[in-house]
This record gives C-alpha cells, sequence and structure tokens, in this order.
C-alpha cells in the first residue's frame, strides 16, 4: 500500500512540474514575441525590454479591437541602399485605457530622433506630470523611406501663454471629462524651443531678406538634441512609392461611434476605385494627372457630397481673421471662401464628412509670439486649449480624434505647431517635409501662394511665348538657409545663360523679378529655410517649367498631379551640374513641359468667387480625398 501511494505521488509530482514547465514556456513565448494583449506586464528576463519597431508583425487588412488603438508603421527597409522593394509592416500597440488622471509616466525616446532643426528648435527630453494620461498620443515623422508612428503615453505640462493683455485665448475645459479624448501627443519631449541661429526669423517677405551669416559652404547642421545624422534624401519616384505603401497602410482612429456620413465616404471611396475610365475631360488634361478617371468621379462626388462644418468658436485676430496679401496668402484665402462657401458649409455639424478648424498659422505667430523668446511654448498652448474648448464643448472630435477635421496652415513654424494636438487631423501645410512630419496619403502639400494683389489675385500672369525666352535659368532671392548660397556660390555671374542673382533692386509691383520668370524657359525653385517656396506657384503663373531644388519636399496636390510631367526635380547635391541637367533636356519634351505648365496654371489660381477645379476647390478636393482613403466604418 505504501509503495502504491509513493508511486501516486511521484506521478502527479511529475504532471505537476510539467504543468508548470509548460505555464512558464508560454509566458516566456509570448514575452519574447510581445503579443498585442493589452496589459500583460513584462516579467522575468524580460521585466527591463522595451518593445520595439520589430517587436510585433502583423497583415496591414488587420483592424485593431475596440480596447486597443494600432499605429501602424510602414517602413521601406533601405539596407547598404541596395534593397528598396523590401517592405516591412510593423504594428506597436499599447491599450488605450479611459481613465481621467495619472500621475506620473515614462518617456520612450526613440533612438536617433530628429528634433525640429529646420525651423530652429532645440528641444529636449523632459518629462514632466499634469495628471492628464493622453492615451494614442504619436508623433508622425516620416522616417527613411517609412511612416513612423509611435503610440507612447506622455504626461505633458503645459507652459504658461503669454498672451497681449488685448486678447483672450479660446477658455480650455476647467475639468476633463472622461469621454473626452485628450489631443494626440507627439514622443517628442513637452518643450519647442528656438535655437539661437539663422533659421529663427520674423514674418516678412521671402524674397527680399539677405541673411546675415550664410557661408557659401553652409550644409544643414544637427541641433544639440539630435540623435541621428540627417535624414538621407526621398526623392520623387520615391515618394510616389511611399504614397502607395502609406495609402495600403494608414488607417485614422475607429470612431467611438457609427454614423451615417463614415458610410457615405466608404461608399464614395468603393465608385473611386471604381471609377469608369476617361480619356477626354472637359477643362482636364489627362496628362497632368495620375489617374484622371479617379480624379474627375472623385471631383464630382465631392460636389455632391460633401458638407464641411466651421467651427464658429475662436477670437479674432487668430481665428476667423484671413490675411490675403503676401507668401502666406494661402492660409488666408481658403479661410474666406471656405467660411463663405454656401454648396459645402453646413451648418449642421451631424451632417458633416469634415470639420475645419479656422485659425491662421501667420496671425498666431504676428500676435503672440514674444520677440526675442525664442520658445513656441505659448503658442503650442493655444492651439491646445482652442481643441480642448472644441473638444468639451462638441461632440464630434471626440468621435474620431480629431481625423476627420482639418486644418489650413501656411506659415513655415505650422508642422511644428500641429504635430502634437492635432496630430490626428488632416493637415494642409506649405511646409511638406517628408521627413519632418508630413504623413503622405494623409496630409495635404498646400500651394504656397505670392499675392500681391487682394482685389486681382490673377493680375499679370501669363508669359512669353517659347520664342522669346531667352535665358535658360533664372534665380534672385535672398540667402535664406544652406542651399541658396551654394547655389550662387556655382552659378552667380558664372554663365551668361544661367541669371542667378541674389536679391534684385527694389522695383515697382517687381517688375524685375517678374518679368525675369516670364522670359525665362526654366525657373529655379530653390528652397530657404524650409522646403517650401512660393516661386513654385509663381513659375507656374508666369508659364516658366519649374526646377525644384528641395530635397524631401512634397509638392502641392501630390496625390492627383503627375509633377514630373511639368517641372525638374534637381537633388541638392547635383546644383554644380545644373546647366548639363538642363541642357540634357531635349526641345521637344521641354515644349512638352512648358504647354503642361500651361495647362496645370488654372489649378493654382484665387478667383474671389471659387471657379471649378480652382485652387480653392483642389485644396478642398485633397482634403476631402484624403479623408475618404483613411476613413474608417465603426
Amino acid at each position: 500500500m505504501g509503495q502504491e501511494m509513493l508511486s501516486i505521488f511521484q506521478l502527479e509530482k511529475r504532471r505537476s512540474l510539467w504543468l508548470i514547465g509548460i505555464t512558464v514556456a508560454m509566458i516566456l513565448a509570448f514575452q519574447y514575441l510581445e503579443l498585442p494583449y493589452g496589459n500583460v506586464q513584462p516579467i522575468v528576463l524580460f521585466a527591463n525590454k522595451i518593445p520595439t519597431s520589430d517587436s510585433i508583425r502583423f497583415q496591414a487588412a488587420d483592424l485593431p479591437s475596440e480596447s486597443e488603438m494600432f499605429n501602424n508603421k510602414t517602413i521601406l527597409n533601405q539596407a547598404n541602399s541596395t534593397d528598396k522593394n523590401s517592405l516591412e509592416i510593423v504594428n506597436e500597440t499599447r491599450t488605450s485605457e479611459k481613465k481621467d488622471t495619472v500621475s506620473s509616466t515614462g518617456f520612450i525616446s526613440e533612438p536617433g530622433m530628429e528634433s525640429s532643426r529646420s525651423l530652429g528648435f532645440d528641444e529636449s527630453s523632459t518629462v514632466e506630470s499634469n495628471g492628464i494620461s493622453n492615451n494614442g498620443s504619436a508623433t508622425e515623422q516620416a522616417g527613411n523611406l517609412g511612416l513612423r508612428f509611435y503610440n507612447n503615453t506622455i504626461s505633458h505640462s503645459p507652459s504658461r501663454a503669454i498672451i497681449p493683455t488685448n486678447l483672450s485665448p479660446p477658455p480650455s475645459p476647467t475639468k476633463e471629462s472622461p469621454n473626452i479624448i485628450p489631443p494626440m501627443l507627439s514622443n517628442d519631449d513637452d518643450e519647442t524651443d528656438f535655437t539661437e541661429d539663422e533659421s529663427f526669423r520674423p514674418l516678412k517677405d521671402d524674397m527680399n531678406i539677405v541673411g546675415n551669416d550664410s557661408s557659401i559652404n553652409s550644409a544643414p547642421r544637427e541641433t544639440k538634441s539630435s540623435q541621428r545624422p540627417l535624414p538621407e534624401v526621398t526623392t520623387i519616384a520615391e515618394m510616389n512609392e511611399l504614397l502607395l505603401l502609406n495609402r495600403a497602410s494608414y488607417n485614422s482612429m475607429r470612431p467611438r461611434w457609427s454614423s451615417a456620413v463614415d458610410q457615405e465616404l466608404l461608399q464614395a471611396r468603393s465608385e473611386i476605385e471604381n471609377a469608369p475610365i476617361v480619356n477626354n475631360v472637359a477643362n482636364l488634361y489627362a496628362p497632368l494627372f495620375r489617374n484622371v478617371s479617379r480624379f474627375k468621379r472623385s471631383y464630382e462626388l465631392m460636389e455632391r457630397t460633401l458638407k464641411v462644418y466651421v467651427y464658429r468658436e475662436g477670437a479674432k485676430p487668430i481665428m476667423h481673421s484671413p490675411y490675403l496679401l503676401g507668401i502666406y496668402a494661402s492660409e488666408g484665402w481658403f479661410m474666406r471662401l471656405m467660411e463663405g462657401n454656401k454648396q459645402f458649409v453646413t451648418q449642421d455639424p451631424k451632417r458633416a464628412h469634415l470639420f475645419y478648424l479656422p485659425f491662421s498659422s501667420r496671425m498666431l505667430e504676428e500676435t503672440l509670439y514674444v520677440p526675442n523668446s525664442h520658445s513656441s511654448r505659448n503658442l503650442v498652448q493655444y492651439l491646445k486649449d482652442y481643441v480642448d474648448m472644441i473638444a468639451g464643448k462638441h461632440r464630434f472630435w471626440n468621435r474620431t480624434g480629431g481625423a476627420d477635421h482639418f486644418l489650413v496652415a501656411c506659415h513655415d513654424w505650422a508642422p511644428t505647431e500641429t504635430r502634437r494636438h492635432m496630430a490626428r487631423c488632416l493637415r494642409a501645410l506649405c511646409n511638406a517635409d517628408v521627413k519632418e512630419g508630413f504623413v503622405l496619403g494623409k496630409d495635404v502639400s498646400l500651394p504656397e501662394t505670392y499675392v500681391r494683389n487682394a482685389q486681382r489675385p490673377t493680375r499679370n500672369i501669363g508669359g512669353n511665348r517659347v520664342s522669346r525666352r531667352k535665358t535658360l535659368a533664372f534665380f534672385a532671392g535672398g540667402m535664406h538657409g544652406y542651399v541658396r548660397p551654394i547655389l550662387l556660390q556655382h552659378w552667380e555671374n558664372k554663365d551668361p545663360d544661367m541669371k542667378i542673382f541674389g536679391t534684385l533692386p527694389k522695383s515697382k509691383g517687381n517688375r524685375n523679378y517678374i518679368q525675369y520668370m516670364k522670359s525665362s524657359k526654366y525657373c529655379i525653385c530653390a528652397k530657404g529655410y524650409e522646403v517650401n517656396s512660393p516661386r513654385v506657384v509663381e513659375a507656374i503663373f508666369y508659364e516658366c517649367v519649374p526646377v525644384i531644388i528641395s530635397d524631401n519636399f512634397v509638392p502641392p496636390f501630390f496625390e492627383m498631379l503627375n509633377w514630373e510631367s511639368f517641372a525638374v526635380f534637381v537633388l541638392e547635391k547635383e546644383i554644380p551640374n545644373l546647366k548639363n541637367i538642363l541642357l540634357s533636356i531635349p526641345q521637344k519634351r521641354y515644349l512638352e513641359m512648358q504647354m503642361m505648365v500651361r495647362k496645370v496654371q488654372q489649378h493654382f489660381l484665387w478667383h474671389r468667387s471659387p471657379v471649378k477645379y480652382d485652387i480653392f476647390h483642389m485644396i478642398l478636393h485633397s482634403i476631402w480625398y484624403n479623408r475618404v482613403f483613411t476613413v474608417r466604418a465603426r
């Protein structure tokens, strides 16, 4: 009997040991694979392991559960710059907990995260606490041919806004409601400051300023907070590929409750994807477009379907104050025409497919920036207070986390000011830098238009016929940034065919500058402090083929227009070979491009009363189109 009991005991002991072993093995396997099972806490060997971008692999079609929020991360692997076709889709997830408060959080800094050097921001990795959990926070930074999303919960301490006594900021709710989805944060640090360098400058005419300390051989420099080398160049061909990758992998936040407008957008997507093929379209020149059939169908659906709700909240002059002159006029003209539009604007927000946040990035700088403070914290705080007020007063921001809201901002600092609390929004930005957070497929590249006459914005457009364009290439402008000094070093007064100047002598209505553009074959559009320049649209105004020298710049309406059909893209490093590149273009090809420039001109013109296919409708269409292809159903 004793021997029998001993055998049973040993058998049960072995079974227990096997069960414990299998359990430990399964836990270790889950921890090693870091599967997305909510709040599974790291233990044993993996207690200190931080999830990496290679932790989890999934199919692009997979959708998150209601309790989880996924930030898709698409990376085109360019190891040794040889394998450009290997696509790695990575999903970093964290369970989004509905909490009112949190005492403190940790800050995970991605190795090599680049600061906003082009804006002169000096950002240090600081972590503070204000007791609010911003679930699903992310930074949208297009990396080495890839769209990166980070989902980290970050404690944020709002900076005190420095506001003139005659201006009242929008009120923010005194107590955060548990039903309010907090504005999206980046996983960058809490503060946004300017460094003491030439990249910070007041609001002035881009073409009438000469930098004081520009160096001929200057190159972009890393700021003190940079943790990796400057990013590689993303060519226009690579942007085309990246747009397709992002379109397939990016999804906006799943709505918290269903709405009929979502089904209308999904139906529109289906009709656009299955658009009947057309070859000849009235007032549209097919070779200018990536797919003229899709554009035509999408535009028709926009005219028939789209409804926009414009928020009335917000005080002037930052809100509802369109400024119609200068290089930042695009945001003002759009605001004026959008707020006065009767076709697209609805007074019933339940019918709205899109929600417009009518603020001016130019007026934000002009009103709130404290001279010599070298800090934009109060500007960012102002926008946060505005979004908090909108989210507390209305229920529509909370339904999508702002994914169906859009903004139109042309100032150079707008990407940094909006990347934190408006990151999920559709952002129409002049400063469309694919390496500085511009998200292809979601954000819209806004044309930067220099408007000199608000009463007649199309005054003086047009140019000489081809036979009277004797100058091969023309450029004139202030020495902003590092590219223009290099351009002048190689070509100023070096060749009679290359009219490359610094700032031209002043003339009434800038006649000298305009006349050069009207009589040149190619107009050089070299970046200044930022990638964008009004010269791109000016060249189109004056029927001069644009030559864009601005690495990583996403040209306007990129999701629709075939820019390589009417513009030349030259890498910054190829400036010494600029003339040879232009001369290598056959005359027949130049004539085709110049004709294309004349055809595309209608899509870049402002009219006091909007005209079909003009710049107002093209901006609105790009926002509509990107929303249609990022919308998700409940």
